[in-house]
């Protein structure tokens, strides 16, 4: 078995974490934070870039903000899922307010937008609000 190259949601430090290990509440070798939590990570837009770059999980990333009903709507939605999927992805929160130009950047056109990363690689995308349900059909798709 091999070993995954995980981003620290934390700190941005790249760790190697064997795959045995993944649901074994592996944390960073240089801060000391959860590598793989069962929620929703907010994340920074230079994290979000280290990460969608390096890891060898699937990212999906949830752009959202404060303002945007359908978003609160789907918070806890996008947690459950988080929860279900944890040790084979890793489900982040940008807030496009806080951080407007990352919005444009990888052309967030409406909110919420899910946005997966696999290996450097934007996979796929889905806008609107969604339950738990389609949330993880729509990661293991």
């Amino acid at each position: 078995m091999g070993a995954k190259t995980l981003t620290c949601l934390t700190c941005g430090q790249l760790n190697r974490v064997p795959e045995d290990k993944l649901r074994a509440g592996p944390k960073c070798g240089s801060c000391s934070a959860a590598l793989m939590t069962a929620s929703p990570s907010d994340v920074n837009p230079a994290v979000l870039e280290k990460a969608s770059r390096h890891d060898d999980l699937p990212l999906v990333v949830d752009f959202w903000a404060p303002w945007c009903g359908p978003c609160k709507m789907m918070g806890p939605e996008f947690a459950k899922a988080a929860k279900s999927l944890n040790g084979t992805a890793r489900l982040v929160k940008l807030d496009t307010q806080k951080h407007q130009s990352t919005g444009g950047r990888y052309r967030i056109r409406s909110i919420p937008t899910l946005v997966a990363f696999e290996r450097g690689k934007e996979k796929k995308r889905q806008s609107g609000a969604l339950r738990a349900g389609q949330i993880t059909q729509w990661v293991k798709g």
